[in-house]
């Protein structure tokens, strides 16, 4: 078994599929049917049933799968402390990122220094949901990831404190309001984006035992915004998730009583992290200082 055969396990598994596999890792299809062979018969399991168009995963394949990524990640980890040694001259950093709030406000910033710093280091970005960029980390799929706290499964480190405000058409009859209460925004359509905070919008209606009149759900915010504008449905969102210029045709108002949203990066485990993760905590923590 290889630490080759264990990645192409892997990215077979992601792309469902030998030809994107290949692709992907640059090498002709033939190799990685040969490989996953290979695997196979050492490991004396099948790990993919092969189906016309794609494969999927085995029983035995998906818990395989799970060892695999993690010894990936140790290996990782590992050429990342020998390029600690050589001072971070070479690398690769996977960070799963969410929404505007992490994506265009917290990202380029800390990318540009990070940059600067360790240019020889090579950045992947993956960008999904927040509930994704949870999964992903709990699959090894990226080394780190943007979050929206508390996160108990993980090491995390806050970087930004926003709070979560009502976004209602400009002419709603609610729109002059100074603060709304959750329950005031349960009548109206409701849309509920899947870009950035659903969760967290979500935990919030049924703590307080409300349910919103959900009727639009949304997998982009600019979506999310111009279906708010029209006066279509309102919503609640992030305060940070909101572009910087005004816009005409919606206005945003605080919750009453307020909620806080805290976003910030998170490790599965932070004594296993490479050092370009960690170089990178460092750098966003003395960014965004709290």
């Amino acid at each position: 078994m290889t630490l080759t055969q264990l990645e192409i396990f892997s990215q077979v598994a992601e792309l469902r599929g030998f030809t994107l596999a290949a692709h992907q890792l640059g090498i002709s299809q033939s190799a990685v049917s040969h490989a996953m062979k290979l695997l196979e018969q050492e490991l004396g399991v099948e790990l993919l049933r092969r189906h016309q168009s794609q494969v999927e995963l085995s029983d035995i394949g998906e818990q395989l799968l799970l060892r695999a990524r993690a010894m990936l990640g140790l290996a990782n980890t590992m050429r990342q402390e020998a390029a600690d040694a050589r001072g971070m001259k070479r690398g690769t950093l996977r960070i799963g990122s969410f929404g505007p709030t992490s994506s265009i406000k917290l990202l380029p910033n800390i990318l540009q220094h990070y940059r600067q710093a360790h240019p020889g280091i090579e950045v992947h970005i993956d960008e999904g949901p927040d509930r994704q960029v949870v999964q992903w980390l709990e699959e090894r799929r990226i080394d780190i990831g943007f979050v929206v706290l508390p996160e108990e499964r993980f090491d995390t480190f806050a970087l930004i404190e926003d709070q979560m405000v009502a976004l209602l058409p400009a002419a709603h009859p609610l729109a002059t309001r100074s603060e709304l209460s959750l329950k005031a925004l349960c009548a109206d359509p409701f849309i509920l984006t899947e870009a950035g905070s659903s969760e967290l919008v979500s935990r919030l209606f049924n703590a307080a035992r409300l349910q919103p009149n959900i009727r639009y759900r949304c997998s982009q915010l600019l979506s999310t915004l111009e279906t708010v504008s029209r006066g279509d449905a309102i919503t609640v969102i992030a305060e940070g998730s909101l572009p910087d210029s005004p816009h005409p045709g919606y206005v945003k108002i605080p919750l009453s009583p307020a909620v806080k949203r805290q976003v910030g990066l998170a490790v599965l485990d932070q004594r296993q992290a490479s050092p370009a993760a960690l170089a990178f905590i460092e750098l966003a923590s003395r960014l965004n200082p709290q």
